[in-house]
């Protein structure tokens, strides 16, 4: 176990490994204390053989994107936490064919595609997410989702072994996946877009960002849509209609402007957060017998 250290930083090549780690600096709620070991892997080499140490030392990991739908409590990450971004986020066309890596954002992603003249990923130009998370939880928005265009995923299986595997076979659903069930851990897909006009395409991207300013809390941090979408109803109007609006506990709150969001209004702990779900949760259960599950992961000690 002394010796883990070591070994991980030579895993981890020219990545550079820091040590407690405020998760607040790495989630979009803000929030969430320090995990032991926290690193960008470079490539898909270092990554894996990091993950090997991490194995071979029985030490809790977990690969995270852009953090904008994790809830790290406020104790903090016993293990390491392995951010696949910026380092690992290259884009190739090819026709109609994408092929990107998962750490891009779905905003660049978008913007890649538009520019390309390419059409059906408007609706993730908004999402604050990576590819990578996207296609995990099958992300979407506005009658689109990442199971419409994606056609191969590659992925890292628990064994090690990099392997590409048919979109098809991934069990792709409202905001699940296989690469959850199957301890895949994703590093490229590969989509099939249609084929379009730039400037219209840009028009639906404006319209789609414009509606999301008018409608969703984006001035303060949150995790975007905090539960899922409850079988013939609609999360938000559930909490609404409870008269949860505004409801508050410490720096955290459900935004009047969406009941769908809980924000962090000014220095919420995850706690405080946490709080406000769980209040919300059970007295939409208690008026409607309808029971609200959270979009949002949490991680760690709370």
């Amino acid at each position: 176990m002394c010796h883990f250290p070591i070994r991980l930083r030579q895993a981890a090549g020219s990545a550079a490994v820091q040590e407690k780690e405020p998760m607040s600096r790495h989630t979009t709620f803000q929030t969430g204390g320090p995990a032991d070991y926290f690193v960008e892997p470079e490539d898909v080499s270092s990554l894996t053989a990091m993950l090997q140490v991490c194995r071979q030392a029985d030490i809790p990991h977990y690969i995270m994107g852009k953090g904008s739908n994790l809830l790290v409590g406020d104790k903090g990450y016993r293990g390491v936490i392995f951010r696949i971004g910026e380092k690992m986020a290259a884009c190739q066309i090819d026709g109609r064919r994408i092929y990107a890596e998962a750490g891009i954002t779905l905003t660049a992603l978008a913007r890649n595609a538009c520019t390309a003249g390419l059409s059906g990923l408007e609706f993730a130009a908004g999402i604050p997410g990576t590819l990578g998370g996207a296609v995990t939880m099958n992300a979407g928005a506005y009658g689109g989702e990442m199971k419409d265009f994606l056609t191969a995923v590659h992925v890292l299986t628990p064994a090690g072994e990099a392997r590409w595997i048919p979109a098809e076979q991934l069990g792709l659903g409202y905001r699940t996946s296989a690469v959850v069930s199957r301890n895949f851990i994703v590093l490229a897909a590969e989509l099939a877009l249609k084929e379009g006009f730039t400037e219209e395409i840009r028009a639906r991207m404006a319209d789609y960002a414009a509606r999301r300013r008018e409608k969703q809390p984006l001035e303060y941090p949150c995790a975007g849509s905090t539960f899922k979408r409850p079988e013939g109803h609609f999360a938000g109007k559930l909490i609404q209609d409870a008269g949860l609006s505004g409801y508050t506990v410490g720096g955290a709150c459900i935004s009047e402007k969406h009941c769908g969001f809980v924000i962090n209004k000014g220095g919420a702990t995850s706690a405080d957060i946490l709080g406000v779900c769980r209040h919300a949760a059970e007295v939409v259960a208690d008026r409607f017998q309808i029971t609200l599950e959270m979009e949002v992961k949490k991680l760690g000690e709370f």
